[in-house]
């Protein structure tokens, strides 16, 4: 079945993973190429001729975030069904061309973000960059699979209604960002799913696809002169600019407050966040380098230690930082069975106010830069990765010569730096807790 939804969950950690990322092979043993095609599109190329694939990542800035009331959903349709059909390739003939030549094409959707990944043999690489550049230029957006594709998406929103992660997660988004789009419900509901027109659609494509917004990353067997004609060819016939626009900035509310809603399931899903660091915040990675120490590490963490390890009450349990383009959060989550939610929450705040209080300690900043900068080098695993990597490097502006960098600014934060974010950024009584199940000795908080 294809992939069509805007999965936004599971990308919460897309951004801050960059401060994560690592290669199969020693960082400097890569050299990023920036390329820039005649007409003045710039991608950013990681050579690698040992298989003959290519994969390009491309991405347009602004997302699900822009979509009008009453049609949010409109991104989120748009990616899944860009390319079911385009000039004169109908649904079928389009999608069975990149069956037969082995060629993978995906679309996208977040909250700031509108894009996707090509990936194909070199042999097949005119034909594949060429159905790129039809589906962005010239979408049919024929009624069969908009209708198709409509009707899959309107049955994860069904399933959405019973989710309990789900249900946790649009009421935290809207409880934190009250009348601001990231508030709102980035995968739609059934009525604004159900509204989006064809015109939606072709709006969508002519106001939000532009060359200025866009932001190309490319791994794989091809030249610097190959990928700048390529690139002329596949997105030189974009209009130059998109439609204006500009998120207001917001901090997430501040309420404090612990929200249940009742659910009659075993298990109670638990969310959690409150205010978080931007990407180009100067504290962002004593940040990091904290948060992984607290909920982040895995089985490391004094959060798994804390909660699940000496006092198995979770079945998991974990934070992160979740930049945006316009806020940021700090992020967590945490499963258990209902009699255990009001024990698991307890040790949360204590924990949380612990760290915020005390800091950390000096063995375990050492423990976590070491464990940073070593796994640097294992987490590459793909040219998909290492694509997606180079989009995401240029989306947070982190400098061409990003990865020869990173292990340095790791191993720089200092001790005073971890406790004094800590301090700053961990304030349990902002904290906004959505719990989703028939938990013991939790209620409604104010």
């Amino acid at each position: 079945m294809k992939i069509f939804r805007n999965f936004t969950m599971p990308l919460i950690f897309a951004l801050s993973i960059l401060s994560g990322i690592g290669l199969s092979n020693p960082a400097h043993a890569f050299s990023v190429e920036k390329v820039v095609s005649p007409g003045g599109i710039t991608a950013w190329l990681v050579r690698d001729t040992a298989n003959p694939i290519i994969t390009m990542n491309f991405t347009f800035r602004g997302g699900s975030a822009l979509d009008p009331v009453g049609k949010e959903g409109l991104a989120g349709l748009a990616s899944s069904v860009i390319d079911e059909g385009a000039g004169d390739f109908d649904s079928k003939t389009f999608q069975q061309t990149l069956e037969d030549l082995a060629i993978k094409l995906r679309f996208n959707a977040s909250r700031d973000t509108f894009g996707g990944r090509l990936q194909t043999l070199v042999k097949n690489r005119d034909t594949a960059f060429n159905l790129l550049h039809l589906a962005l230029t010239q979408p049919r957006f024929d009624s069969e699979p908009v209708e198709r594709i409509r009707a899959q998406m309107l049955v994860g929103l069904k399933r959405d209604k019973e989710d309990p992660h789900a249900i946790a997660g649009r009421k935290l988004f809207e409880t934190l960002f009250p009348d601001h789009p990231y508030g709102r419900p980035s995968d739609g509901t059934i009525d604004t799913v159900s509204a989006i027109t064809t015109d939606d659609l072709k709006g969508f494509m002519k106001n939000r696809i532009g060359r200025d917004n866009l932001i190309v990353g490319v791994v794989g067997d091809i030249s610097g002169n190959d990928l700048a004609a390529m690139l002329d060819k596949t997105f030189g016939d974009l209009p130059e600019k998109s439609a204006p626009w500009k998120l207001p900035e917001i901090d997430p509310a501040k309420p404090g407050r612990t929200i249940v809603i009742d659910k009659a399931i075993p298990q109670s899903a638990i969310l959690f966040a409150e205010q978080g660091l931007k990407r180009d915040d100067p504290d962002y990675y004593a940040a990091y380098v904290m948060n992984h120490i607290f909920g982040a590490g895995s089985f490391t963490s004094r959060l798994y230690e804390e909660v699940r390890e000496k006092r198995g009450l979770v079945y998991s349990v974990g934070t992160s930082l979740y930049p945006f383009d316009a806020s940021a959060l700090l992020f967590g989550s945490a499963g258990t069975a209902n009699a255990r939610v009001g024990e698991t929450l307890q040790v949360l705040k204590t924990e949380w106010q612990k760290i915020a209080e005390q800091g950390v300690t000096k063995k375990e900043l050492e423990d976590a830069r070491t464990y940073l900068t070593g796994s640097f080098a294992l987490r590459f695993s793909s040219s998909g990765r290492i694509a997606s990597i180079l989009v995401g490097m240029q989306l947070s502006n982190l400098g061409i010569d990003y990865l020869k960098r990173r292990n340095d600014i790791i191993n720089a934060v200092t001790l005073k730096d971890v406790n004094r974010v800590a301090a700053k950024l961990l304030k349990f009584n902002n904290l906004v807790t959505v719990v989703v199940g028939q938990p013991k000795g939790v209620s409604n908080s104010n």
